[in-house]
């Protein structure tokens, strides 16, 4: 992969400032409402304990941050690593009664934080859209503690011809939707091409083993529409 696209930061970024104010709203139009399933399966998964710490990177408007604070009892710090401004200053208006909660405007690849802090690393619906996943993952394992957990959930490869097949075709309204909520299709159509460009379950599972993690797992959910992924640095 997969990284074709030239300029792909300043693409994502174009695209992530096109659809920030409804950025939460597309997200249930799209799934009906299933991505907060989703998301709820990532966190069980995850498992959060209480006053651990956790990145979340990519972080969106901070919905996985906000279910991991709830998790861990209120009793969490967390950084939430956001490169698009727009969509971080969203975030902050959206959780600015979580105060253990900060934001930090930085890519996936670059961190500017120190080695060996995390407890937790998640990237949700994010690492398709870096400039390098190879570079994200090497940061993931830096910033995480020794024994500290990455996990990613994403788009993924459908293992069932006849959903796959309706997903395709659903696949193509897509932007059509977006031009009706936010006013452009455009970012809608990289969506869906960054989708069908991405890495498999099993080429993103070499993939985060080749960066130094162990005990690496794949789940896939509604047959692989979406995957989760989990690794461990030992």
């Amino acid at each position: 992969m997969k990284d074709t696209i030239q300029d792909k930061d300043k693409l994502v970024n174009s695209v992530f400032s096109e659809v920030y104010q409804k950025y939460d709203l597309m997200n249930d139009i799209m799934s009906f409402g299933i991505h907060r399933i989703w998301k709820e399966k990532f966190i069980d998964w995850m498992n959060p304990q209480p006053n651990s710490m956790l990145i979340d990177v990519a972080a969106g408007t901070g919905d996985i941050a906000k279910m991991f604070y709830k998790e861990t009892n209120y009793s969490s710090k967390i950084t939430c690593i956001e490169p698009n401004l727009k969509m971080l200053n969203q975030g902050k208006i959206k959780l600015k009664n979580y105060k253990a909660i900060r934001w930090i405007n930085a890519s996936a690849e670059k961190i500017p934080l120190e080695d060996n802090i995390f407890d937790y690393y998640s990237i949700s619906y994010g690492i398709r859209n870096v400039t390098s996943v190879n570079d994200t993952l090497k940061e993931a394992f830096r910033v995480l503690k020794p024994g500290g957990r990455f996990m990613c959930l994403e788009f993924s490869k459908i293992d069932n011809e006849l959903l796959n097949f309706f997903y395709k075709l659903y696949s193509k309204t897509i932007p059509h939707i977006g031009k009706i909520i936010v006013g452009s299709k455009q970012p809608y159509e990289y969506l869906v091409q960054s989708i069908n460009e991405f890495y498999d379950q099993n080429q993103l599972t070499d993939l985060i083993k080749k960066n130094g993690f162990t005990n690496v797992e794949c789940r896939n959910l509604n047959n692989g529409i979406s995957a989760i992924h989990s690794g461990w640095k030992i």
